[in-house]
């Protein structure tokens, strides 16, 4: 439904607008910091087998603690309904209480993924397509360990980059988290 037609049946039935309501992605993202995550997918060209391999990543917008879900030559939905399930029996157990999950629509995040969320009360919400900006803290994770990490060095494969994320991992997140409360 248009936005014009809603104006034309409120103005019909005499109700005011509201004087001030910000519908903004921003002002939603604010106002639900404490209770969201965002999840991607990017990869790394090994160097030395000449494959790509895919990390698949969940970063709390709060804290912007990032969570390692898996690392993998061929991803599949299958694939990541399976760390999705891990993820989430891993956060009930800590007592974490999320109630969204920022995605976009790649075709690994299957309906099977987002009824892992579901079933722990975690409504997931897609990206409009082509809109990084949308799921923008996992965008700029992204580009961060490109910066930072994997374009600085030659990573030779799954193993050795587990393990420079592990290294990386401790390293770099306490300051992340001070810089996003700063």
């Amino acid at each position: 439904m248009a936005a014009a037609t809603i104006r034309k049946v409120l103005r019909t039935h005499r109700i005011p607008p509201p004087r001030y309501r910000d519908d903004s992605w921003r002002a939603f993202l604010r106002a639900q910091a404490q209770t969201l995550l965002a999840t991607d997918f990017f990869h790394v060209d090994c160097a030395v087998t000449l494959t790509r391999v895919y990390v698949a990543f969940v970063i709390e917008h709060s804290t912007r603690r990032v969570h390692l879900l898996g690392v993998t030559r061929y991803p599949t939905g299958a694939w990541a309904t399976q760390l999705a399930r891990d993820f989430t029996a891993e956060m009930e157990a800590a007592g974490h209480r999320f109630t969204h999950l920022i995605r976009d629509r790649d075709a690994k995040f299957t309906a099977a993924f987002d009824g892992v969320f579901s079933a722990t009360g975690i409504t997931a919400i897609m990206t409009a397509p082509q809109a990084p900006r949308m799921n923008a803290i996992a965008e700029r994770f992204v580009g961060s360990v490109r910066r930072e990490c994997t374009d600085r060095m030659l990573i030779a494969g799954e193993r050795h980059l587990g393990v420079v994320w592990a290294t990386t991992s401790r390293i770099t997140t306490p300051a992340a988290a001070t810089r996003a409360r700063a």
